[in-house]
């Protein structure tokens, strides 16, 4: 499977699915979750109302996949990261775990994950980063291709840094 890393906009990648670091009730937020959210219209919303009915949530760690509305992709797989200081870091690997086993299950060949955790939940930006890198290439998927989106060049520079190291 080939990492590579982008910085730009995760909801204008050009790969069959995206990752959503989406809160637990599914009804968008703020962030990554509010740009997916925008980007893709009610859709995502509808299909979110769906897969998790008012009143249930998303468990920390696990994965949902949607429709990805008006996105350039297919689907969006919506993972609930844990809050730096109340989650674990194993939920944090989970997330990508869970994220490549719904693509496996989608047929999805190329997909496209932010950095999980590493905003408003607070989780320290190198250590989001290698988790991520760390589980992405150990996890048996039938993902061919897996682009780290970085949003903003401080980022970027650090993800890109961290995949080479990691090779």
């Amino acid at each position: 499977m080939e990492l590579t890393v982008v910085e730009g906009d995760i909801t204008q990648q050009q790969v069959d699915a995206i990752v959503n670091a989406a809160n637990e009730r599914m009804r968008g937020g703020g962030g990554v979750d509010g740009a997916i959210h925008s980007a893709g219209g009610p859709a995502i919303l509808e299909d979110c109302k769906r897969v998790i009915p008012d009143g249930r949530r998303l468990p920390t760690g696990e994965a949902v996949a949607t429709t990805a509305g008006d996105l350039p992709a297919r689907w969006v797989i919506h993972v609930v990261g844990p809050i730096h200081g109340r989650g674990t870091r194993e939920q944090l690997v989970s997330c990508y775990r869970n994220a490549l086993r719904v693509a496996d299950e989608l047929g999805a060949r190329t997909l496209a994950f932010p950095l999980v955790s590493a905003g408003v939940y607070g989780w320290p930006r190198e250590d989001a980063i290698r988790a991520a890198v760390d589980t992405i290439r150990e996890t048996p998927t039938q993902v061919e291709e897996v682009r780290l989106v970085a949003f903003g060049q401080g980022t970027f520079a650090e993800m890109r840094r961290i995949v080479e190291e990691r090779r």
